[in-house]
């Protein structure tokens, strides 16, 4: 399967490289970029973002670690510079100032320097806005039960970089890729690629829906025509706008085959996403018989409606991972239920409008919490019985007070966590916390 791809440049021993953020892609691309013998800069804001012990193994390989504002002096004379997934590139040029536009300097993203470094394993790689961890979790279930050997990271958890360290060696990569990720990218090239679906997102990151949508396409970008792009029939005439010289499966949502009679997914979206999976699978010589396997073992994912508790009746589903309006649709498709929604934090954008009658179809009762109430009052304030609280508790009490035998209690905020929370991951657990004290 190996082929040989344009990889781009790599450092050169005693070249100064500066990695933007010590999250944990940082961290790996600065060692990464050690190993190659240069001369390593980390940039990281915040003091405590990096605990004593790892800050000393940091330094005893010698990587320079800096901490506070990022001025312009700092970029000076560097090859390279790795941005952060979350700094938008506009915000990293702004901070660079000139030296964004010095030639020899390159920004790219951590998942784009990895790539570089690969021995010239195949990668599948994923993305949409909604729907890609379940997808390349569903595929690497899949490849694993046709017996391969198959590394499971990039925007799931597991930085590409991380894997090029260990030496490890598997036969196809499976990596969920961000936008974020792949705007960094100018030479990452897929064997198989995957976009979901594309919907507003992130536009407090990108400049707005064109740039979001090329940033996407990237991922299509280096292919040519022993590659192979899938996506949904929605995209067609997105897709011929870039003129992929990819082979294109495209494939309608509502038509996806019932091919896996056994799941545990929730949501004619998942239907989706199996058939997704299993199209780039088939790519790599998985049968449909051990796909099925696959599926019919596969547990759904924490945060992805996720069935936490049936008390006295009524079903707590947790899909704290719903931070657009998009997903929150999805979510409430999913359900033939009467829906208790719990929605509100950080809103990032989107037409809530567009789904009063959906609301008007599935849901009883909103509770809303935390961040944007004003945003969700004006949208939906006279269309379903809405009401707001000032944390999660206080909204899941009331909603277990007043929801019926049969009901399902829903947390799909349709916004990011970040208003009371760290992350989504929290705020999912800090529901299955309230739900499993209800009494």
């Amino acid at each position: 399967m190996a082929l040989e791809r344009n990889r781009g440049r790599r450092i050169q021993p005693g070249e100064l490289a500066v990695v933007v953020g010590a999250g944990r892609s940082g961290l790996a691309a600065a060692r990464l970029l050690r190993r190659e013998s240069a001369r390593v800069r980390l940039l990281e804001r915040h003091r405590n973002a990096i605990d004593l012990g790892t800050l000393a193994d940091l330094q005893r390989a010698g990587i320079e670690v800096l901490f506070g504002e990022h001025t312009p002096e700092l970029f000076e004379n560097a090859a390279m510079v790795v941005s952060s997934p979350g700094l938008p590139l506009a915000a990293l040029r702004e901070m660079m100032g000139p030296q964004a536009q010095r030639p020899g300097c390159e920004i790219l993203a951590e998942m784009e320097l990895a790539w570089r470094y690969l021995d010239g394993e195949p990668v599948l790689a994923v993305t949409g806005t909604s729907g890609k961890t379940t997808t390349v979790s569903l595929a690497a279930a899949m490849l694993q039960k046709q017996g391969y050997a198959v590394f499971l990271g990039g925007n799931i958890g597991t930085p590409l970089s991380e894997y090029v360290l260990a030496g490890r060696r598997a036969d196809v990569l499976v990596l969920e890729a961000s936008s974020f990720q792949l705007q960094g990218c100018s030479t990452f090239c897929p064997r198989v690629g995957v976009i979901l679906n594309i919907s507003p997102n992130h536009l407090d990151h990108h400049k707005d829906m064109a740039e979001y949508i090329e940033a996407k396409f990237r991922i299509f970008r280096c292919q040519d025509e022993g590659d192979l792009a899938i996506m949904g029939e929605g995209l067609r005439k997105v897709a011929a706008a870039f003129r992929l010289r990819a082979r294109q499966q495209l494939f309608i949502p509502a038509r996806c085959p019932q091919r896996f009679a056994e799941s545990r997914l929730l949501g004619a979206h998942n239907v989706f996403n199996m058939e997704a999976a299993w199209l780039a699978c088939r790519f790599f010589g998985v049968s449909e018989a051990n796909a099925a396997a696959a599926v019919a073992a596969f547990h759904p994912l924490p945060h992805r409606l996720e069935r936490v508790r049936r008390h006295r009746g009524v079903l707590y589903v947790n899909d704290s991972k719903c931070t657009t309006v998009a997903a929150l649709k999805v979510a409430l498709e999913s359900f033939d239920q009467p829906v208790r929604l719990l929605c509100g934090g950080k809103f990032k954008g989107g037409d809530l409008a567009a789904l009063v009658p959906l609301l008007q179809e599935k849901v009883h009762e909103v509770a809303l919490f935390g961040g944007s109430r004003e945003v969700f009052e004006e949208a939906w304030g006279d269309v379903v019985p809405l009401h707001w609280h000032e944390n999660l508790e206080e909204a899941v009490t009331l909603l277990s007070s007043t929801a019926q035998k049969g009901d399902v209690v829903l947390l799909a905020p349709a916004t990011s966590s970040f208003d009371q929370y760290e992350n989504y991951l929290k705020r999912g657990e800090d529901f299955k916390r309230i739900v499993g004290m209800l009494a």
